[in-house]
């Protein structure tokens, strides 16, 4: 079993393609392929932590009819545009609004929002979170875990550590 983090799909919400430049012609275009590259790395038996905004929430079943179509074993901690459909599908295996948790020996806290500070942060333990597309500059042990940063995919803990955020060469920080 492999765990993958994402956030921030917002599968449904026109928005994302206008606010956020999101590469794709329709939103039926957008939430095709984030459909798709979900489940070309996301296996039956893996798990996902969705870090908040999956989708415009509706109460037509849009939500369990998503998640029906996504591989994985998935959790919710709960962003600002989680409506109550899919807060209370019963889809997910949990929902909260915020998840601490230990993996590979290195322990994570988990929220929509990023955090100034965050419970152990002396101690090294780091923050994942979404909420700001990627636009964001990092504390230090703190990762946007959202699919603007991590090519429209869930991404494992390794591949969010090594890539800080997606930025334009004009916004990304001078090398060191």
């Amino acid at each position: 079993m492999t765990v993958f983090f994402t956030s921030d799909t917002h599968f449904g919400d026109p928005r994302v393609l206008r606010i956020d430049r999101r590469p794709f012609a329709s939103l039926k275009e957008h939430d095709e392929a984030l459909i798709a590259n979900w489940n070309a790395v996301v296996g039956p038996a893996d798990e996902v932590w969705h870090l908040g905004d999956f989708a415009l929430g509706k109460p037509d079943g849009q939500a369990d009819a998503l998640l029906d179509r996504l591989a994985g074993t998935k959790h919710l901690v709960i962003g600002n545009n989680d409506g109550p459909a899919t807060v209370a599908s019963t889809r997910w295996a949990s929902v909260q609004h915020y998840a601490e948790m230990e993996l590979d020996g290195v322990k994570l806290v988990m929220c929509h929002y990023p955090f100034r500070t965050w419970n152990r942060m002396g101690q090294g333990v780091l923050d994942l979170h979404g909420h700001s597309h990627g636009k964001l500059t990092p504390a230090p042990r703190q990762y946007d875990v959202g699919v603007d940063v991590h090519d429209f995919r869930p991404a494992t803990l390794e591949e969010v550590r090594r890539r800080r955020r997606r930025a334009p060469a004009s916004l990304a920080p001078a090398p060191a």
